[in-house]
């Protein structure tokens, strides 16, 4: 069997067609969510902390420094954790959306709980002559 016709054998499974439409609905999926955390979210956040904006929250961790001047020598040293922030909270909202939808998904695709069926005659009959021989 030839590179070309394994090829094609692998890409023609279910399970492989089935993963790439997930990836490409997945990052489709993340775009909506970072939109909905970076439009709504995060600004009544920031609102409800007293006007933070998550995306500019930094660490100086050394100033800018300038000559005599005051040109600027060499740029301000930053830990940009407000980022990280943001990047968490969309993480943790598509995380939540997806098992929402994979929790209804289960519930939906979960066969109806049938009541069990009454035993056969025969069945009743052997119960019966079990419980005669049993006194």
């Amino acid at each position: 069997m030839g590179m070309v016709s394994e090829f094609k054998e692998f890409i023609s499974r279910g399970n492989v067609v089935d993963l790439a439409v997930g990836v490409v609905i997945g990052a489709s999926f993340s775009k909506i969510i970072s939109a909905l955390v970076d439009g709504l979210i995060m600004p009544l956040l920031g609102l409800v902390l007293g006007g933070v904006k998550f995306n500019q929250l930094a660490l100086s961790l050394r100033d800018a420094q300038l000559d005599g001047a005051g040109k600027e020598i060499a740029p301000a040293l930053l830990l940009n954790y407000g980022a990280f922030l943001q990047a968490a909270i969309d993480f943790m909202l598509v995380a939540l959306v997806i098992f929402l939808f994979i929790k209804v998904y289960n519930r939906v695709r979960r066969p109806a709980v049938e009541a069990p069926a009454e035993p056969a005659e025969e069945v009743l009959l052997l119960r019966e002559i079990r419980d005669s021989l049993n006194k």
